[in-house]
């Protein structure tokens, strides 16, 4: 298996659009479904926003300063996603306002993957090469190992990106 830390941010990129299409299929009446799918969506948003913001994007930021402002909007993008995550989390799948919920999670994380994959990927991999990406893939998949499975609360989530920001 690959430790390119890209290879491993779109095999991540792949699991996430296939449970988005699974809860976009799943139908009006399928609320233990959605249920489900939205479970398993908030587990691998939260892990892969972890690791992204915990090793990709301090390391990217620390190697290419000029991508500065690409990881900044990163993370902000991530704390929509994760705003929404925890409001998710905490609400009744059969709740009027849960499927709209989870379609604007869906965009907003489908617009952050598409920026990643087709503009700060490419700048990435011609920015730091093959032997930094997978140094960087290995410290990902270590600190998998230890990312949370569900999101923190809003005020500690805004304290953690602060800190990071600092």
């Amino acid at each position: 298996m690959s430790t390119d830390a890209i290879v491993l941010l779109k095999q991540d990129h792949k699991e996430i659009r296939r449970l988005f299409r699974e809860f976009q299929q799943a139908g009006e009446d399928a609320t233990a479904r959605k249920a489900k799918l939205v479970d398993d969506i908030i587990e691998i948003l939260t892990v892969h926003t972890y690791i992204e913001n915990e090793v990709m994007y301090p390391r990217v930021r620390e190697l290419l300063p000029d991508l500065e402002d690409d990881v900044l909007e990163s993370y902000e993008e991530h704390h929509v996603a994760d705003l929404l995550v925890v409001e998710l989390a905490g609400m009744n799948p059969s709740a009027e306002r849960f499927d709209a919920k989870t379609t604007v999670l869906i965009e907003s994380v489908t617009h952050h993957i598409e920026e990643e994959e087709q503009d700060w990927f490419p700048k990435v991999r011609d920015g730091l090469g093959r032997k930094v990406l997978q140094e960087i893939g290995a410290e990902m998949q270590e600190a998998r190992t230890k990312a949370p499975r569900r999101p923190s609360q809003p005020s500690a989530l805004k304290k953690t990106v602060d800190a990071v920001l600092s």
